[in-house]
């Protein structure tokens, strides 16, 4: 009479199982598909090779400035915002709690769309700073301000109420406590999150497009899909897409690492 098996035998043969789908589904797909096809439409060698060193000068260096200046500005405006949803003040929690939920609740395309075509007409003659750029700024940063103001403001409530009252006892003002003692610690726990953050906006700067940008304002996505229109090839949009793992990857590494380490201090 055979016996019963052990609970880690019984893991090992689904853990076993599970890979043998896993190694099936990947033959499958690697026998099925079309690979001279998927090589000429995709992998155009001397295609690829013409796109340098431009796709990288132009449409990366964009799209780094369009990122690093939406989060800078998005970082600035959440911290204002996740103030004043923590403020004793009615009227300013309500303004940062209508302001949060409608630009997490609406799509970032029609918040470009709202900075690109509305701003103009309603405030006619006036220029948005930095032209393309400021807009790019505007654009990204009130996004991103929605998610970074709940990342920051629960980043503070996490630093121990005594931290505050320590300060307080020395003679520090509330803002000056504030500044110098609540706000640093609270953005080493949300450092993470906020690394994250960075990573969504490089992603969501791929949304220029819909400003109408010139040659050299263009960012990689729209730098690969001009490219692919002219040469009626997808090399270029493949290449912008590995364009923007050089830089998702390495980001997405330190994000990990972040969040180990913090939980290692913990």
């Amino acid at each position: 009479m055979t016996s019963r098996l052990t609970r880690r035998q019984r893991r090992r043969i689904s853990q076993g199982i599970q890979y043998a789908v896993f190694v099936a589904v990947l033959v499958w797909i690697g026998v099925l598909a079309d690979w001279d096809r998927l090589q000429n439409q995709f992998a155009q060698k001397d295609l690829a090779s013409e796109l340098f060193p431009a796709i990288i000068t132009t449409a990366l260096r964009n799209t780094v400035v369009y990122t690093v200046s939406g989060f800078v500005f998005g970082l600035v405006l959440g911290l204002v915002v996740a103030l004043m949803r923590l403020s004793s003040v009615a009227p300013y929690r309500w303004v940062a709690s209508v302001y949060i939920e409608i630009f997490r609740g609406l799509p970032a395309l029609l918040i470009f769309i709202f900075v690109g075509v509305a701003v103009p007409l309603a405030f006619p003659g006036t220029e948005i700073p930095g032209g393309t750029y400021g807009k790019v700024a505007l654009g990204l940063g009130l996004v991103a301000a929605a998610y970074m103001a709940e990342t920051i403001r629960a980043g503070i409530q996490a630093v121990p109420k005594g931290q505050m009252e320590a300060a307080r006892s020395l003679g520090f003002s509330h803002a000056r406590a504030m500044v110098s003692v609540i706000i640093p610690q609270a953005f080493r726990i949300v450092i993470p999150p906020l690394t994250n953050e960075l990573v969504l906006l490089f992603k969501d700067s791929s949304l220029v497009l819909f400003l109408g940008v010139t040659l050299q304002e263009r960012e990689l996505t729209k730098f690969g899909r001009d490219l692919a229109s002219q040469t009626a090839n997808s090399t270029p949009i493949l290449v912008a897409g590995l364009c923007y793992l050089l830089v998702t990857v390495p980001l997405s590494f330190v994000v990990r690492r972040l969040e180990a380490r913090a939980d290692k201090a913990r």
